[in-house]
């Protein structure tokens, strides 16, 4: 049995988490910071931060790049790789209208329901 550390934090496994539902909070995270989302292209470095940000505030692990490329992909987001010695996350995506608007109703959802419990 594996003990815990002191600071360190319990996450999700893997597994448990809908990696769906999580790309559609951190990108309407994005948007709600008042980023522009819809019909850019935008490397996947862009989208890091509220990817972390949404991993951070359901207790989860952080993404791999594959499987945050694959979540895209499946949710209609086009991914464009790139040569690895361009980029760090050698990715570009570009999220469509109907992804992004998608994306900030679930986040604004999402927000509301957590106002609710408070």
């Amino acid at each position: 049995m594996r003990q815990s550390k002191l600071f360190e934090q319990e996450t999700a496994p893997e597994d448990a988490v809908d990696v769906e539902q999580l790309i559609l909070l951190a990108l309407g995270e994005f948007q709600a910071r008042g980023k522009v989302l819809a019909e850019r292209v935008l490397p996947l470095d862009r989208l890091r931060g509220a990817l972390r940000r949404a991993t951070e505030s359901i207790g989860a692990a952080e993404l791999e790049d594959a499987r945050a490329v694959a979540a895209l992909r499946s949710l209609g987001a086009e991914v464009r790789q790139v040569p690895s010695y361009v980029a760090k996350h050698p990715f570009r995506i570009i999220i469509h209208a109907a992804l992004a608007e998608r994306a900030r109703r679930v986040y604004e959802e999402a927000r509301s329901e957590a106002n609710e419990h408070v």
